[in-house]
């Protein structure tokens, strides 16, 4: 299975650190040898960095870990390959442009014999991934308007989610920029960081970090991972079926289970 990284803040913020410990999976500390990808938000436009290769030891990922790229919204992902062959277009997150805006999809697991309706976005690669996301968006399309707001997004996506659960594995991660859908078959976690900001460590990595020093108190930041990443700070563990729709570090609707 693959494994997923997002962040939602209400202020620009590095994933550097969390970053360096998802990275360790791919092929140090974990099988996701399959290639990687990570999408920031910057306003409307989005940073793209993906990589075919495994992410412990991408010279890429190391110039992503190092580089301090500050976002409100990014969505990561490590690849253990199970449909579709090992190269850039079938590495995850997949993006497309709906009504003005980049949308960005990452998925871990498999929904076999789905069948989809033809539509204006269809895939690239090879993935049941990408096309899990070109459907949805097609029927995005024809079902909500350009003025949907976040609550009419988790409303669409609830059900489809859940239809998807049903048929396979579907953990996944959504945004457009503004919100960011999380989704929970098998497994996710999230952990809210907000004033008094404290010290963490790595899981997979020797690497620790105080927030307090890199951090403002109006500051709220959310991480949701597959696995947790740090050995010393308390994860919300998602259940089977339950989803989330994150804005600005908070969730602003729930549901399933």
């Amino acid at each position: 299975m693959c494994e997923l990284l997002g962040m939602s803040a209400n202020t620009p913020t590095d994933l550097c650190f969390s970053f360096t410990g998802l990275t360790q999976r791919g092929g140090r500390t974990g099988p996701h040898i399959d290639g990687w990808g990570v999408v920031f938000y910057d306003g409307r436009g989005v940073r793209v960095f993906r990589d075919p290769l495994p992410s412990a030891t991408s010279p890429v990922a190391r110039l992503v870990q190092d580089y301090p790229i500050k976002s409100e919204v990014a969505v990561c992902h490590i690849r253990q390959a199970n449909v579709g062959n090992v190269c850039l277009v079938n590495t995850h997150p997949f993006v497309r442009e709906l009504w003005g805006r980049y949308w960005v999809f990452a998925h871990n697991g498999q929904v076999p014999d789905s069948v989809f309706k033809p539509g204006g976005f269809q895939p690239v690669g090879t993935t049941d991934s990408e096309a899990l996301f070109c459907d949805l968006l097609n029927r995005a399309r024809a079902t909500l308007t350009p003025e949907s707001t976040a609550l009419d997004w988790a409303r669409f996506l609830a059900p489809i989610a859940a239809d998807h659960a049903r048929k396979g594995v579907f953990n996944c991660l959504l945004s457009n920029g503004e919100w960011l859908f999380s989704h929970c078959s098998t497994k996710l976690a999230s952990i809210t960081r907000r004033a008094p900001f404290g010290a963490a460590h790595l899981r997979d990595a020797e690497v620790s970090i105080r927030f307090d020093a890199v951090t403002t108190p109006h500051d709220v930041v959310t991480i949701i991972a597959t696995e947790p990443l740090t050995r010393d700070e308390c994860w919300d563990c998602y259940a089977p079926g339950e989803w989330r729709m994150w804005q600005r570090g908070v969730v602003v609707t729930a549901g399933g289970q």
